[in-house]
């Protein structure tokens, strides 16, 4: 089956080594994190938020703070993609562009915004667990876009996230889920690694 989408899918690889002479745009940047906020997100909280790191002294404090990996500071842009506590109060006015299309009825909206408070206010742990899940799928539509555009990215979970939060100015209910390195591939990374056989992991009920 051949389709441009299923391509991106199939030749994506976690790159390790990014060429440092290459830069990306403000526009560039912005038209990425566009296509990755079309990810899914629960009750529409859009729970996420993009830090574009790419200033040299910016990504060297966080490659120290990665543990000295080099793609951090090596490719053109880091993102550090944070996940927000959900905040049901806000939701009224994310979904009212929606309700004003006349798709969606108040009253619709306006349990969606009661349901997401009993859901999440009083539970830090399902708070934390959305927080992680809308950022988590952030990344993954960041690192199809950054295919689409002829880049590659190197998802990082390795980093010293307390740091990190500290270091560029989270806000309280925000956690650094995930470090996205984007830029124009060096030569020398990998192919994609081997998956393991759907018989192991595909269950059909």
């Amino acid at each position: 089956m051949h389709h441009p989408a299923i391509d991106l899918i199939e030749r994506r690889v976690s790159a390790n080594r990014f060429d440092p002479s290459h830069s990306l745009t403000n526009t560039e940047i912005e038209g990425l994190v566009r296509l990755a906020t079309r990810a899914p997100t629960a009750f529409n909280l859009q729970n996420w938020r993009f830090i574009a790191v790419r200033k040299a002294e910016a990504k060297a404090k966080l490659r120290d703070l990665a543990y000295g990996q080099v793609k951090v500071s090596d490719a053109a842009v880091t993102f550090i993609i944070c996940g927000q506590s959900p905040d049901h109060e806000s939701l009224g006015e994310r979904l009212r562009p929606f309700v004003e299309t006349g798709l969606m009825p108040e009253a619709m909206a306006s349990g969606w915004q009661e349901t997401a408070r009993a859901k999440y206010a009083a539970d830090p742990e399902a708070s934390r667990d959305e927080a992680i899940r809308s950022a988590t799928l952030g990344t993954a539509t960041l690192i199809y876009a950054a295919e689409a555009m002829g880049l590659v990215s190197g998802p990082v979970s390795g980093f010293d996230a307390a740091a990190v939060s500290r270091e560029f100015g989270l806000a309280g209910g925000e956690i650094p889920v995930m470090l996205l390195p984007v830029g124009r591939a060096a030569p020398g990374n990998w192919p994609q690694k081997p998956r393991r056989p759907l018989s192991e992991i595909l269950q059909l009920s």
